[in-house]
């Protein structure tokens, strides 16, 4: 099995997006299946350009994007990606659409196949909190979740995809006042037992959200 994971480059100021720096932190394969990952531009359109041409060339089974989510204390599963950019900041190339469907023929939403209350649950079990999310926002994190499920859901049906939030690390939080933040070892530890989950191919949790714990 071959899982290609991605991160974003820095943005709005900042001097490190923690996504890639987990992200390339992964080893190269993990139980015997293969990592590939790459850094992508936060740039609405060409981020999902990039994934794509590697995702055609690599052929993987499951696609995986991790952005930063400044101001969340915990890993975030995002469960579903909205057909819409709308960006609050313009992003890396100077681009801030406004009210703009990602997709023109596209529904107005998808939601992730990957098991998400499985990848929660394998988180908080290794000592790492974690959550569901119901809003991967409207800039290019959405932007690019979206993407993938499009592709999945017309084409690539037998791959699984979705999409991670990660914290700020601590270093970017000070100065920004009471802003929460995790360390890179917490979020590496826990994006590797989400990646575990999503390997092991079970079918999600059956169970309420509030007994994901």
């Amino acid at each position: 099995m071959k899982v290609l994971l991605s991160g974003f480059d820095p943005f709005g100021g900042e001097e490190i997006n923690p996504s890639w720096e987990v992200v390339r932190s992964l080893p190269d394969s993990l139980k015997g299946h293969i990592l590939v990952k790459t850094q992508l531009p936060t740039a609405f359109g060409e981020s999902f350009h990039n994934l794509n041409s590697l995702w055609d060339r690599e052929n993987p089974d499951i696609v995986l994007a991790v952005g930063q989510a400044g101001g969340r204390s915990g890993l975030s599963v995002e469960r579903v990606a909205i057909n819409l950019d709308d960006g609050r900041i313009p992003d890396n190339r100077g681009r801030q659409p406004v009210d703009s469907p990602i997709t023109e023929d596209g529904p107005d939403g998808y939601f992730s196949n990957l098991p998400v209350k499985a990848m929660v649950r394998a988180s908080i079990e290794a000592g790492i909190p974690a959550s569901l999310s119901f809003s991967a926002g409207t800039f290019v994190c959405n932007h690019i979740m979206y993407r993938i499920l499009h592709r999945i859901n017309t084409g690539d049906s037998k791959i699984k995809g979705g999409f991670i939030h990660v914290p700020f690390l601590p270093d970017q939080a000070a100065g920004k006042g009471d802003v929460p933040s995790m360390s890179f070892e917490s979020m590496r530890t826990g994006l590797l037992a989400m990646v575990e989950a999503v390997i092991a191919g079970k079918p999600d949790l059956n169970v309420p959200m509030g007994r994901i714990c």
